[in-house]
């Protein structure tokens, strides 16, 4: 089995010294050091959490593969409660769309399959230090990349199909910013801290896309609580902010993330 080519339900399968040969195999390949190989539940089964440091920064390993990404409206129904949520911001003129399925149509990826290559992928993501156009360069002179947005979506969900990385609903009485004890503020099945602050917005190689969150738009606006929850669904890539990232007014932003990415 290759590691570049392992898949997420290989990985599903293979015991705890399996895992950690895989994480050694990882770790070589970029000159890392394995810091911790922990098992966790994850979809009613078993996962295992690789991480490995290289040059002070801790990366996990995502396994790839054929996978399914994007959410599938046709297969979701809002609950009376998310809806009359986004009914209340549709009355403070919020929402692209008075019907909550068809605002989420225009927010949302599609649901696809792809194939992706296993990566090792930053625990945290870090601030630019440049124009986006530039970051590019700027990781490679360190030996990293950008990830592609579908490398993103499937490093956030970990083979989940739901709305939210840990579920279709998400806390109703609160809006996520500021909130200690909500979902978004554990690790994810990969292990990384992704999709947890809605003033986070991740910028991959796909300049029509920004992740993990909209740099606060939703909570400044006051959007509503549901509104205020959708910029961490895993399948969000709120085209409006890529509109202003990489338009005339967000060329010089300092307030965008990326997540580094190592090649295997």
């Amino acid at each position: 089995m290759s590691l570049a080519h392992l898949t997420l339900d290989q990985w599903r399968a293979v015991d705890l010294p399996t895992a950690h040969r895989f994480a050694r195999q990882a770790a070589d390949r970029v000159r890392g050091r394995v810091i911790s190989v922990a098992p966790t539940e994850h979809l009613a089964g078993p996962l295992h959490r690789v991480r490995i440091e290289r040059d002070g920064r801790e990366f996990a390993l995502i396994p790839g593969g054929t996978v399914s990404l994007g959410f599938d409206l046709d297969g979701w129904q809002p609950t009376p409660e998310q809806a009359a949520d986004y009914a209340r911001s549709q009355e403070q003129g919020f929402g692209h769309d008075p019907d909550l399925r068809a605002h989420l149509a225009q927010v949302l990826s599609p649901r696809r399959r792809v194939t992706l290559e296993t990566v090792l992928m930053a625990v945290e993501d870090e601030e630019l230090t440049e124009a986006p156009a530039d970051m590019p360069a700027v990781l490679a002179a360190r030996g990293l990349r950008m990830p592609s947005s579908d490398e993103w979506e499937h490093a956030c969900g970990a083979g989940a199909d739901t709305l939210f990385r840990w579920g279709d609903h998400c806390p109703l009485d609160r809006i996520p910013y500021g909130d200690r004890t909500g979902p978004q503020n554990e690790l994810n099945a990969f292990g990384l801290r992704i999709a947890h602050d809605t003033y986070s917005a991740e910028l991959t190689s796909d300049t029509t896309a920004v992740h993990g969150g909209d740099g606060g738009e939703s909570v400044c606006g006051a959007y509503g609580n549901l509104l205020a929850w959708l910029p961490l669904a895993t399948a969000n890539r709120n085209p409006s902010m890529a509109d202003f990232v990489y338009g005339p007014d967000g060329a010089d932003a300092e307030d965008f993330t990326t997540r580094p990415v190592l090649t295997l």
